[in-house]
């Protein structure tokens, strides 16, 4: 599956890889050498224990190297700013309550809720993708309630507001 991500989100990425390859790779080694010094492996559960960390951390490092390869950079340029995709900041109103709040589409690895930086995996955000400005997204929480979100504003990071 390919991910979408920026050049900051890609960096972040590829930190967590070094780390987990240099340091997490060699606390792991010295918890194994550690169990092997105290004797019969066959009954010496801190040894069992690092070895499956040690499993563990090697699952979680192949699978951030194969997020790595399958990741494309967006170049900014080139995104749209008429419709909601990822990497836009959009107002949207509450049909129900006439609250407005700004979403940020963003990649998974770059979501954070007290920013709203929502995943582009999210109920909202897939609800808000390729909708303009002036519709209104019918969306489906995952409690089975439904949101009405028109959609008042779209722009990027950077750029100035594009709306009504």
């Amino acid at each position: 599956m390919v991910e979408y991500n920026s050049k900051k989100g890609i960096k972040k990425l590829l930190k967590k890889l070094k780390y987990l390859e240099n340091l997490e790779r060699l606390k792991i080694a010295e918890e194994i050498a550690e169990a092997i010094e105290k004797g019969d492996l066959s009954e010496n559960s801190e040894y069992k224990i690092a070895k499956e960390n040690q499993r563990l951390l090697e699952i979680k490092i192949l699978n951030l190297k194969k997020k790595i390869n399958n990741t494309r950079i967006i170049d900014f340029s080139k995104i749209n700013t008429t419709k909601v995709s990822i990497f836009t900041k959009v107002k949207v109103k509450n049909i129900e309550t006439g609250e407005c709040i700004y979403y940020t589409l963003v990649p998974e690895t770059e979501s954070n809720i007290k920013k709203l930086k929502i995943s582009i995996y999210t109920p909202i955000a897939k609800g808000l993708i390729g909708k303009k400005i002036g519709e209104i997204a019918h969306i489906k929480l995952p409690n089975n309630k439904f949101v009405h979100l028109k959609i008042l504003k779209i722009k990027l990071e950077k750029d100035r507001l594009v709306g009504i």
